[in-house]
C-alpha cells in the first residue's frame, strides 16, 4: 500500500508509550497524519500523566488490548514462538534488526517496519488481530481506537484464511 508511510509511523508513535518525546512531537504528528486528530487531540488537550495513566489502563494491565500481534492468533502458547521467529525474518529481510527491548510483534514495530520499508505484508496477514484490537478498543471507548481505526483502512478486508 504506497503512501501510507507517514500514517503507519505517527500511528506507531501515538501507540508508544507517551513519554516526553512523544508531547514534543505531537504538532508535528498532527499535521502530518490528518486521520489520526481523534487521538491527537484528545492527547494534546489531556495532561501527560493522564495521558501516561490511561496507556497503562488501556494496554498494560491486561491482554484484551494487547499489542503484541501474534498473540491474538497464538495466545501464550509455543506456536507463538515460531510466529515471533516470523516477524524477525521479515526484519531481516529489510536489513532490520530488533531490539531485545520489545518483542518483535510489537504494533508500533510492525508500524515502523511498514513506514520504513513499504512492506506491508505483517499488517496484512494479521489483519484480523487489527480489527479484533480495534473492536475492543472502540468498545472501552479510548481515543486509541481512532488510530487502529486509520490503520485498518489502509488495508485490504481480513480475508477467510487470515491467521485466526
Amino acid at each position: 500500500m504506497p503512501g501510507f508511510e507517514v500514517l503507519y509511523q505517527a500511528a506507531a508513535l501515538c501507540l508508544t508509550y507517551p513519554d516526553d518525546d512523544f508531547r514534543a512531537r505531537l504538532p508535528l504528528l498532527r499535521e502530518a497524519a490528518p486521520q489520526l486528530r481523534g487521538f491527537t487531540d484528545h492527547a494534546a488537550l489531556t495532561s501527560q500523566s493522564d495521558l501516561q495513566a490511561h496507556y497503562v489502563e488501556v494496554f498494560d494491565f491486561k491482554n484484551r488490548h494487547s499489542l503484541y500481534l501474534s498473540w491474538w492468533s497464538d495466545g501464550d502458547t509455543r506456536r507463538r514462538g515460531m510466529s515471533l521467529v516470523r516477524f524477525k525474518e521479515c526484519y531481516r529481510a529489510h536489513g532490520l534488526e530488533c531490539t531485545e527491548e520489545e518483542l518483535p510483534d510489537f504494533l508500533p514495530a510492525v508500524l515502523e517496519l511498514a513506514s520504513r520499508t513499504g512492506d506491508t505484508r505483517l499488517l496484512v496477514e494479521y489483519r484480523d488481530a487489527l480489527d479484533q484490537l480495534r473492536t475492543r478498543l472502540t468498545g472501552c471507548g479510548t481515543p486509541y481506537a481512532c488510530v487502529l481505526d486509520a490503520v485498518c483502512a489502509t488495508l485490504p478486508p481480513a480475508t477467510a484464511g487470515a491467521r485466526r
